[in-house]
């Protein structure tokens, strides 16, 4: 059980250095500037939150670094089965 919330989880991170905010797209998760394919970055940490009147309403919130150095966060409302992505991504997501 996490005892944080979402927010304050996020500025913890954001402190260690993950800055950029990143997106699912596809096949690959993308931020203003670049895209990364499964192989091209690790997920570092993963959160898991649930919401306080529906445990079915679920946020991920992952800690990711890149191949090329950049570390960033990406959170997923609903779980990484229920968006429509890559098998090779949602793999990689699931560790």
């Amino acid at each position: 059980m996490n005892d944080k919330t979402l927010s304050q989880r996020m500025n913890e991170l954001k402190e260690e250095g993950y800055s950029i905010d990143f997106n699912l797209k596809d096949d690959k998760i993308t931020n203003n500037n670049d895209s990364y394919m499964p192989e091209d970055f690790n997920v570092d940490r993963i959160f898991r939150f649930e919401g306080m009147t529906n445990p079915a309403d679920n946020s991920i919130l992952y800690a990711i670094s890149t191949n090329d150095g950049k570390k960033g966060l990406l959170v997923d409302g609903y779980g990484i089965t229920g968006g429509q992505v890559s098998k090779e991504l949602r793999e990689k997501l699931k560790r």
